[in-house]
């Protein structure tokens, strides 16, 4: 072999090698909805059967301190979607608190939407090549305005667009791209959602092009249908602990599915999977299911229990298998992460930070942007290092917990710590930034009814 032709051989080899480096990672990040930190075999699960999502934690990363965007619906997806925690971001609760008249001269529910002005994870994916696919239930948009996903940067959405009629799984019709798709009104939605998805999977695995695919699915969430309980037929439950814990066995299936699906396509390494929860459980599966255990507090309060979320990260060969990680991080940084796998630039102003390097398993300076507000009523609360602070309202004093000694927030520490609590304060009053839909006012107490 000739000097140019070694030199040329090894070129190519190397060309080869750079262009492997250079290949963009699918994402896939699946969110349940209103599924508790507990209600996962992975996360202590005495009661519901996941052996598919079990195994991707085997297989991959266990987050123990991931928290959600909010204790609620429409806000948690609009921090994933922007990158901007609850005291910055357009949505910060499922209905309007303020500017009320400008809801009634619309003559429409006081809903807020993203506009044109908003920047999601998915358009700026768009820029780094991928194709980018939403299914399951949006809720920041719905038909007729700028917050529909296929004007915020999704090339398909399939699923529904407002998140009331999320709640009808025997619906009359679905969305797709804002264009009403029939149903009989005795399909289950979620299985044309799942239909879907993976179809738009295996399309782009297909033309070899990356993809981005959110999985807002709409189980476990109420309305507590499911087409069979299965395995929880005969437990000695209520029916609507019995279909919640199906539709929860019914997710993991879907997981289970999608697993073969990429193995089977040959995208399985080179695709990250995520898959996390968008708020704490519903009340009335508590005492049964124990779904907020260890935490106090459910959907809708700022305690661990309304905001601690499940989040197992799947990679073959880039993802230690078997790990788990108690650094701590929210939704928000999902945008910054899928920015940071993709090659796409990170815009700004953000409160998103990529967590990559714990994922790759490298360390990373605590994050010190942990904050999240609620309205109807209105909530605070913000977490830094091992120190959690929450404040119910507008005027009580702010409750001071240690989560590393007490992640049940038992005990308030606020009285030994005034530094801490002055410190947290300053945090507080830092990260949130006045909405005029959204103001931070104390809701009026309603009236007792006279018996």
């Amino acid at each position: 072999m000739t000097r140019t032709t070694l030199l040329a051989t090894l070129a190519s080899g190397f060309l080869a090698l750079s262009s492997l480096a250079q290949q963009k990672p699918n994402i896939i990040f699946i969110m349940a909805d209103d599924q508790g930190y507990a209600d996962l075999g992975c996360y202590g699960s005495k009661h519901i059967v996941t052996p598919y999502i079990d195994r991707m934690a085997v297989e991959g990363l266990r987050f123990t301190d991931c928290y959600s965007g909010s204790a609620v619906c429409a806000p948690t997806r609009c921090v994933l979607m922007t990158g901007l925690h609850p005291g910055h971001c357009k949505r910060r609760d499922n209905t309007a608190t303020g500017n009320l008249e400008f809801f009634k001269k619309l003559d429409r529910r006081p809903l807020v939407f993203l506009e044109q002005s908003d920047l999601t994870v998915a358009e700026q994916l768009k820029t780094a090549g991928y194709a980018t696919g939403g299914f399951g239930k949006w809720g920041l948009g719905n038909p007729g305005t700028d917050g529909v996903p296929e004007r915020q940067g999704f090339d398909l959405w399939f699923g529904y667009y407002d998140q009331v009629h999320a709640h009808t799984y025997y619906t009359d019709h679905l969305l797709r791209n804002s264009q009403k798709v029939p149903l009989d009104g005795k399909t289950y939605s979620h299985t044309p959602i799942i239909e879907e998805a993976f179809g738009f999977i295996e399309k782009n695995a297909q033309i070899e092009v990356p993809f981005f695919a959110y999985f807002a699915i709409c189980p476990p969430h109420g309305k507590y249908v499911v087409p069979d309980q299965g395995i929880y037929k005969n437990k000695p439950w209520s029916n609507p602990v019995k279909n919640y814990a199906a539709m929860c066995t019914l997710i993991d299936s879907n997981v289970g599915d999608l697993m073969k699906l990429l193995k089977k396509l040959g995208i399985d390494d080179n695709t990250i999977v995520f898959y996390t929860s968008d708020n704490g459980p519903n009340k009335q599966f508590v005492p049964t299911l124990a779904s907020n255990k260890p935490f106090r507090g459910v959907k809708r309060q700022l305690t661990e229990g309304g905001l601690r979320c499940p989040m197992v990260v799947r990679w073959p060969g880039k993802i230690e298998p078997g790990t788990t990680s108690s650094f701590a991080w929210t939704h928000k940084d999902f945008f910054a992460t899928a920015c940071d796998l993709a090659g796409a630039k990170l815009p700004a102003p953000t409160d998103s930070v990529s967590v990559l390097p714990t994922l790759l398993g490298k360390k990373q300076p605590a994050l010190n942007n942990l904050y999240w507000e609620i309205h109807h009523p209105f909530q605070q609360a913000v977490r830094s290092g091992k120190w959690k602070a929450f404040r119910p309202g507008t005027k009580a004093p702010l409750q001071l917990y240690d989560l590393s000694a007490d992640p049940t927030e038992s005990t308030n520490l606020a009285k030994e710590h005034p530094a801490i609590v002055a410190q947290l304060e300053t945090l507080l009053a830092r990260e949130h930034q006045p909405s005029k839909f959204f103001p931070a006012v104390e809701m009026p107490k309603a009236k007792r009814k006279r018996k």
